[in-house]
């Protein structure tokens, strides 16, 4: 296929590129190189050295033989957009490039601004260039289980039967995001969705989880190649800093009681993910929604593993509990369904001790660049 990786030098872009052009994919990027910016406006950086994007492609054309075309631009710029399309002509465009952090959407106003700006019209521009440049390219979106939140009843994948006044009918399950992030991720589903019924695109909109890890098999073939490690309290998952707080001799800091639970896959079936999704594409007019992981946990039973991992390591690690700087529910129900990707093929890799342990040794020989003082929340919802 043709396939367009939109954030494609991101955390989750950078492996799917990789890993759809080593199975003989024409792979393109289009990237404005905003995730990298981020990290000097926060005064941070990846954990693990990134090379530039160009150095990247460079590096892996030399090893494969296989070329990933670069387009640095914005998806707010519809001229640009139209003309990568008219080059590329996809046949699906895997749409990454959006702001992902809830703690940088809740900032301040500008950035929550942004977010959204960002975020909203970034995706509709996608899906008017799709209707306009290539009308079957099926557009693979990633959206978060966080679109949920945290209901007191099951959580289904996309749509749920409601009976009411004696009738029935299935309606998109009910919205309760916890940031502007995940707003905006709100927004692009039902503009999305929009977008389906009346234009007859085909869109696969995947709730994805929490990713954790950090290598593919396509990332360890040189260390140019190597994906980047976010830990800070802005861009760093609970995992992330977790791990990086045992390596430097931090007190794992789990926000309030640590009951928030959530769900978590690795980041090789997250590129696994986006190749079925290829392979097996929505139908014209369809907005279909897979929920995205394969586990829960929740934010104490992390910290947990990660101390006892740290511990078989030899290095002593103590968990402290800290006023949530968000507003979420602390102890919640959680289940949510996610049988639609297994049913198309996609076998878990789980979070195991050993898997943690990969991931730990690699906080250990970076942590010379941890910047101390990013470990710590800095960000408050009220």
């Amino acid at each position: 296929m043709r396939l367009i990786v939109a954030g494609g030098d991101g955390f989750c872009g950078w492996p799917t590129a990789l890993y759809l052009s080593k199975r003989g994919h024409e792979v393109a990027i289009i990237d404005n190189l905003a995730r990298r910016k981020w990290d000097d406006e926060l005064r941070s950086n990846s954990l693990t050295p990134i090379a530039s994007l160009e150095e990247r492609v460079e590096r892996w054309k030399e090893l494969t033989g296989r070329t990933i075309r670069v387009f640095l631009g914005d998806l707010n710029h519809y001229d640009f957009l139209g003309e990568v399309m008219r080059q590329v002509r996809p046949d699906a465009f895997v749409h990454f490039a959006e702001q992902r952090s809830a703690p940088y959407s809740m900032l301040d106003r500008e950035h929550a601004v942004y977010t959204q700006a960002n975020n909203v019209i970034g995706t509709l521009n996608v899906g008017y260039a799709i209707r306009e440049f290539a009308p079957d390219c099926h557009l693979i979106k990633l959206g978060t289980m966080g679109e949920y939140g945290t209901p007191n009843i099951d959580i289904e994948e996309g749509y749920l039967e409601i009976e009411h006044n004696g009738r029935k009918d299935v309606l998109p399950y009910p919205k309760q995001p916890g940031s502007f992030y995940h707003l905006s991720k709100v927004h692009d589903s039902h503009n999305l969705m929009f977008m389906c019924r009346i234009w007859g695109i085909r869109v696969t909109d995947l709730n994805q989880g929490v990713v954790y890890g950090l290598h593919t098999e396509e990332t360890q073939l040189d260390p140019l190649l190597v994906n980047r490690f976010d830990y800070d309290g802005v861009f760093g998952t609970a995992l992330n800093r977790f791990l990086i707080q045992a390596a430097i001799g931090h007190d794992l800091t789990v926000y309030g009681s640590g009951g928030q639970t959530r769900g978590f896959l690795n980041l090789t079936d997250t590129v696994r993910c986006i190749e079925i999704s290829a392979n097996h594409p929505a139908d014209r007019g369809e907005f279909r929604v897979f929920n995205q992981f394969t586990e829960e946990f929740s934010v104490l039973e992390l910290a947990e593993k990660v101390k006892r991992v740290a511990e078989r390591e030899g290095i002593p690690v103590s968990i402290a509990h800290l006023e949530n700087p968000r507003i979420e529910k602390e102890t919640h129900y959680y289940h949510a369904k996610n049988t639609k990707l297994q049913q198309l093929g996609l076998t878990p890799n789980l979070l195991t001790d050993e898997v943690l342990l990969d991931i730990f040794r690699t906080a250990v020989q970076h942590k010379d660049r941890v910047v101390k003082d990013n470990v710590l929340p800095g960000v408050k919802w009220g």
